[in-house]
């Protein structure tokens, strides 16, 4: 602490094995014109989908749906903070990329990075849990 440091290189701190490695290659491998097809960008300068597409998907595999916890991970998460290149999204900027602009790509990813966590062993495949809550509501109270 209140020493001057330099920044590091975040990958000298993640595991080879960690699963942060798989989404980040598997998003690599696919070529950018699958993502500019779809997110056409414009107004503010944007971030480029493929960064966003691997935030959004390691969240899923962390248990984070919900955009304002990719958004706190985004700055207190290592392997989030690698992922991100250190650029922390807003909330209404993931919400718009996964729900919207590139909603029929993350579907097509997240099928697919659960097929490849499979074969590599992170998950089995074998357990579902679906939170099929019903909560009766009365208005007029």
């Amino acid at each position: 602490m209140n020493q001057l440091y330099l920044p590091r290189d975040f990958s000298d701190l993640i595991p080879v094995d960690h699963v942060t490695r798989i989404v980040s290659d598997m998003t690599d491998a696919l070529d950018d014109q699958l993502f500019f097809d779809v997110y056409k960008g414009g107004g503010r300068p944007t971030y480029h989908p493929k960064m966003m597409a691997k935030v959004v998907l390691y969240g899923y595999t962390q248990g984070m749906f919900s955009a304002r916890a990719i958004e706190s991970a985004l700055r207190e998460h290592l392997p989030m903070m690698w992922l991100s290149a250190s650029q922390v999204l807003d909330f209404n900027t993931i919400n718009r990329f996964r729900s919207e602009r590139c909603k029929p790509v993350m579907d097509a990813l997240y099928a697919e990075m659960v097929q490849l966590l499979i074969e590599e062993g992170y998950v089995d495949g074998k357990d579902y849990f679906l939170n099929g809550t019903k909560i009766e509501a009365n208005a007029n109270k």
